[in-house]
């Protein structure tokens, strides 16, 4: 069976590098499955986790926008920043999202929403990852 090298780099250096049978991930567009052979692409990707299967083995990743770069043989995935499970403070996410949630709701005039709802998503997204 043919399967994609899929390469998840962050500007720390690379995150994995490994061989899977399909990617999932939601672009800006919407959700995207990628397949061997799939049409050479490029998309920017939102705030979401992406799911590698390899036969009956799903990995997951919690991803920080970024861009996904696809060829038939090869998908590679730049991101902010990418964590397994594995890497993710579940406890330090739940706080973040505690604090995100708090800045949304007060009403003062200081704040930067478009920042607050962010973290909100990154913590959210770490939240769903890791557990």
């Amino acid at each position: 069976m043919k399967t994609l090298t899929v390469s998840v780099v962050t500007p720390d250096g690379p995150v994995l590098e490994d061989s899977f049978d399909m990617v999932s991930c939601k672009a800006e567009n919407g959700e995207l499955g990628i397949l061997p052979g799939h049409i050479p692409m490029v998309a920017p990707l939102t705030i979401s986790g992406v799911r590698l299967k390899r036969e009956n083995d799903t990995e997951r990743l919690a991803v920080n926008g970024g861009f996904l770069e696809v060829r038939p043989d090869k998908v590679t995935i730049l991101a902010q920043s990418a964590e397994k499970p594995s890497e993710i403070n579940v406890d330090r996410a739940r706080e973040a999202k505690t604090r995100a949630e708090k800045r949304l709701q007060s009403k003062q005039d200081d704040i930067d929403f478009q920042r607050a709802e962010l973290a909100l998503k990154r913590a959210t997204n770490r939240l769903e990852i890791g557990r």
